[in-house]
């Protein structure tokens, strides 16, 4: 049996309620990364990197939760684009440039994973990998932004050991688990993820 390629990228191929939908992500994330921004801080003071790395994962979810619902090429990658505006609009701890960098590194492992599951696998192995592996590169580029790169090396290690697990927990994990309780609602049947929940009913 032969697959379907992949799908393209194009801004055509989103519909309305599909912007709406990472709008309003996006929105969500703003308010939540203004207030998690605070309680980072507050987490680095009390034990440094290792323990602000616990959260990091929720910093991630609203792109990550686009995809799963919208299952299209650029769902990931234009919630992230939308978020990164809206933080700098609300304000972030970090500065306008650490959430356009955090957004574009979340973005670019993102969506070309996707494109390599041909945008059909949201089973919970995709999910777990997804969200651990969209933690390094945000990592490397975070360590010089914020100066991590001057810790031992053995705590670099460990803070992103813990990054990842955040990630595949707070950021994948709960994808899935926001995803699957929300698909047989009204709130996402026009979408991909209802539609296919309906799909697999009938």
């Amino acid at each position: 049996m032969q697959h379907r390629p992949a799908e393209r990228f194009s801004l055509r191929s989103l519909t309305l309620s599909e912007w709406v939908l990472m709008a309003l992500l996006a929105a969500a994330n703003g308010v939540l990364t203004s207030g998690l921004s605070w309680v980072n801080k507050l987490l680095h003071s009390m034990g440094g990197p290792m323990l602000t790395s616990s959260i990091v994962g929720l910093y991630m979810i609203y792109g990550l939760l686009a995809m799963y619902i919208i299952r299209k090429p650029g769902a990931a990658l234009m919630t992230y684009a939308l978020g990164a505006c809206i933080q700098i609009l609300v304000g972030t701890a970090y500065g306008a440039w650490s959430a356009i960098a955090a957004a574009a590194c979340y973005a670019v492992v993102i969506e070309p994973l996707f494109y390599l599951f041909q945008y059909r696998r949201y089973n919970w192995s995709a999910m777990l990998f997804v969200g651990a592996a969209a933690v390094p590169l945000w990592f490397v580029v975070s360590a010089f932004m914020f100066g991590y790169i001057q810790y031992e090396s053995w705590v670099l290690i460990v803070t992103l050991c813990i990054r990842c697990v955040s990630g595949m927990l707070l950021c994948g994990a709960l994808t899935k688990v926001i995803g699957d309780r929300l698909a047989p609602t009204r709130a996402v049947r026009p979408f991909a993820l209802g539609r296919q929940y309906r799909e697999h009913q009938g």
